[in-house]
């Protein structure tokens, strides 16, 4: 597991390496942009899961209600947002 995850930081930035070498030789893209986005984020799941995993539980516990409580906090801002920004239907 260690060897992967040694190597997943190496292999991510051969990948964007590849990506700009190939914009500045002005070669066609043959990936769509989503595949690209999916790429990422599966490497970025990957780094996470790894960074959560080598937590111990009471510190994973307050990362995971901060994440949460962000959650909360976030869609109540929206929600105030959107009352504010509806014209009064009276």
């Amino acid at each position: 597991m260690s060897l992967v995850l040694g190597l997943l930081p190496l292999a991510f930035i051969g990948f964007i390496g590849w990506l700009i070498y190939r914009a500045v030789k002005g070669k066609p893209f043959m990936f769509k942009a989503h595949t690209v986005t999916y790429g990422l984020a599966c490497v970025a799941g990957v780094f996470t899961y790894a960074f959560f995993l080598g937590m111990d539980i009471p510190q994973l516990v307050k990362v995971v209600v901060s994440i949460f409580l962000g959650m909360v906090l976030i869609v109540l801002a929206a929600l105030l947002q959107r009352r504010r920004q509806q014209p009064d239907k009276t």
